[in-house]
């Protein structure tokens, strides 16, 4: 059997890195109901305890957030390969965006999963990274392929997401965007933790970088 390979007498050792509570149970419930298959042996929720959790474990597979605190996901993947060699990673973000995708698989990922796929993708893209091969969500291989990037200088933001980002570069306040776009302030922060996410950045002098870099500004 191949250095890397679980046994096939044991389930697959697994740490589900990401900093919203609600995504690691979710992972955590997919993994569970193939019990016999996978075992969560632990969390974490910044890059920092990401590296402490790999080096205690030495899980067969990291399920790993491209955005957590504590500095670069990608960059901590040296780290984690030098505590355990043999570690499989799955990146699970909301960046559909090729760039990304490509600095994932050179920083030594194998599978690139979006947060929206299915129980039944998610589990693809596990098992493939853990039996070496590699995953790819379909429209970003489509776009890798074409050589074409999403609108939006790479980042795919939604209407909404865009002019709260521009309001944001502009100086306005959540209570003053809420009032703009005729929404509660609640809604507007949350399209601005949804912006955030994806772009992957959070201060107002980055947002107004990128707001002028696409052409938003007013």
């Amino acid at each position: 059997m191949e250095a890397g390979t679980p046994e096939v007498d044991r389930p697959i050792s697994v740490i589900i890195a990401d900093d919203h509570t609600v995504v690691r149970d979710g992972i955590r419930a997919v993994l569970e109901r193939e019990k016999d298959e996978f075992r969560v042996v632990g969390e974490a929720a910044d890059v920092p305890s990401t590296i402490r959790e790999v080096r205690e474990h030495k899980p067969d597979l990291l399920t790993l957030d491209l955005t957590m605190p504590g500095g670069s996901s990608l960059a901590a993947l040296p780290a984690c390969f030098i505590a355990h060699p043999t570690l499989a990673v799955a990146i699970l973000t909301m960046r559909e965006d090729p760039e990304y995708a490509r600095q994932a698989l050179r920083a030594g990922a194998r599978s690139y999963v979006l947060k929206e796929a299915e129980p039944a993708e998610l589990l693809q893209a596990f098992r493939l990274a853990v039996s070496g091969g590699n995953y790819l969500h379909p429209r970003l291989g489509a776009l890798m392929a074409t050589g074409e990037e999403p609108a939006s200088d790479g980042v795919v933001l939604s209407e909404r997401e865009r002019e709260v980002v521009r309001l944001i570069a502009n100086g306005y306040t959540n209570p003053q965007i809420a009032e703009q776009l005729h929404v509660a302030e609640r809604t507007v922060k949350t399209y601005r933790a949804r912006a955030i996410e994806k772009l992957g950045f959070s201060s107002r002098a980055e947002i107004t970088a990128y707001v002028r870099r696409i052409g938003l500004v007013e």
